[in-house]
C-alpha cells in the first residue's frame, strides 16, 4: 500500500503538497512511537498520564470514521448510478448525446435498454465504498495530527485549524485516488466501451487487466487527482466550516440553547448541500479530463488529453455536462454526507462541526 502511494504521489502533478503531507503524518507517527519506548520517568509522566496519552492516541486512529465513510460514500454513489451514466455518455460521446440530461437519458433507455442506466454499478460501489473510508477516515485521522504537528503543543493535537484541514484533505484525496483508479478505469470503459457493456467489476476489471496489464488502470493517475484533489478540498473542507458556522450562529441566536439535537440534521443538510456546490465546480475540469482520458481502449498521457479537450471547445469545454453532474454530485454529496453524519452518531462520534 505504501508502495503504490509513493508511486502514485511520485507520478503526480500534486506530488509536493501530497510529500509535504505524508511527510507531517509520517514524522507525528514517529515521534509519538519513539516517545513510546522510552520508560515513563524519561517522559516526565507518571502511569496514568500515560494511559491517558495512549488513550488519545487510539482515538486518533479511530476505526469509526473509517467504517462510516465507507458506508455513506458506497450508498450515495450506488443510488446514483444512473445519473452518473448518463454524465459519463455525454462527456464521452458529446456529439451523439448534445440534447441534455432527459434526451439523454431516454435515448439512452431507447438504444441500449434500462439496464444500460446501470452500467458500471459493480465498480462503482466497491470501488467508492473502500475509497470513502480511506477519504474520511485519512481526512478526520489526519486533521487533530497536522494541526498538532503545526502549533507544536500537546493540546493542540485535539484541535484544528484551517490549514490543517487543507493539507489533511489533500492527503486524503490523493490517496483515495490512488485507491480508487482501477475502479474508476474499470466503470468509464462499462460505460463507454461496447465491448465491456456486458460485463461488471469482477469480469471487466480482470479483462481490463489481461488485455493492457495492470498498470494501465493507473493511467490516469494524473486525471483521477486533477478530479479528486480540489474535489475533496471542496467537499471536506467546507463541510466541516459550514457546519461549524451554523452551529455558532445557533448558539449565538438563541442565548438559552444548551443542545445542538434539534438542530442537527437541518445543519447536516445544508452544510452538506453549499459542499455539493463547491466539490462540482472545482471538480468539473478534472471530471472531464478524467473521463476523456479512460474513454478510450488506449488512454492517452495527461497534457495530450488536456489538449484534446481544449481544441473541442476552449475553455468551455472542461464544463461539459456540468449540468447534469451538478444534479448527479450534489445529490451524492448531500446525501453521502447526510448519513456520514448519522452513521458517525450511530456509532458514538459527535457530528460533524458540533464539537
Amino acid at each position: 500500500f505504501v508502495f503504490l502511494v509513493v508511486v502514485g504521489i511520485s507520478f503526480s502533478s500534486f506530488s509536493f503538497p501530497l510529500f509535504f503531507c505524508l511527510f507531517l503524518v509520517f514524522m507525528r507517527v514517529r515521534a509519538a512511537f519513539s516517545l513510546s519506548l522510552l520508560p515513563f520517568s524519561a517522559r516526565g509522566i507518571d502511569a496514568s498520564g500515560a494511559a491517558a496519552a495512549a488513550a488519545a492516541a487510539v482515538k486518533l486512529l479511530d476505526y469509526r470514521y473509517f467504517v462510516a465513510g465507507g458506508v455513506c460514500a458506497a450508498t450515495s454513489h450506488g443510488i446514483t448510478t444512473p445519473i452518473d451514466v448518463v454524465k459519463t455518455k455525454m462527456q464521452a460521446q458529446p456529439k451523439r448525446f448534445n440534447k441534455g440530461m432527459r434526451d439523454a437519458t431516454m435515448q439512452i433507455i431507447k438504444e441500449d435498454g434500462p439496464q444500460a442506466l446501470l452500467g458500471g454499478l459493480g465498480p462503482t460501489v466497491v470501488g467508492y465504498g473502500i475509497e470513502g473510508a480511506i477519504k474520511f477516515g485519512l481526512y478526520e485521522v489526519s486533521k487533530p495530527i497536522i494541526s498538532g504537528w503545526m502549533m507544536g503543543n500537546a493540546e493542540a493535537k485535539l484541535g484544528s485549524v484551517p490549514v490543517s484541514f487543507l493539507l489533511a484533505s489533500i492527503l486524503a484525496g490523493g490517496v483515495a485516488s490512488i485507491i480508487l483508479c482501477p475502479m474508476e478505469s474499470t466503470r468509464i470503459r462499462i460505460v463507454t466501451d461496447q465491448n465491456y457493456a456486458s460485463l461488471g467489476l469482477l469480469t471487466g476489471l480482470p479483462k481490463l487487466i489481461q488485455e493492457e496489464g495492470f498498470w494501465s488502470t493507473f493511467s490516469g493517475i494524473y486525471a483521477m487527482l486533477a478530479k479528486q484533489v480540489p474535489y475533496t478540498m471542496a467537499k471536506q473542507v467546507s463541510f466541516d466550516v459550514v457546519a461549524t458556522a451554523l452551529y455558532t450562529l445557533w448558539f449565538n441566536l438563541s442565548k438559552t440553547a444548551t443542545s445542538t439535537d434539534d438542530i442537527k440534521f437541518f445543519v447536516s443538510v445544508l452544510a452538506a448541500f453549499v459542499a455539493s456546490i463547491f466539490a462540482c465546480l472545482s471538480s468539473q475540469p478534472g471530471d472531464v479530463i478524467l473521463t476523456e482520458t479512460y474513454k478510450e481502449s488506449k488512454p492517452k498521457s495527461f497534457a495530450r488529453v488536456i489538449a484534446t479537450i481544449y481544441k473541442r471547445g476552449g475553455i468551455g469545454a472542461f464544463f461539459t455536462g456540468t449540468g447534469a453532474r451538478i444534479v448527479h454530485v450534489s445529490t451524492i454529496i448531500t446525501s453521502q454526507l447526510v448519513i456520514y453524519d448519522i452513521v458517525k452518531q450511530l456509532l458514538g462520534l459527535p457530528a460533524t462541526g458540533s464539537h
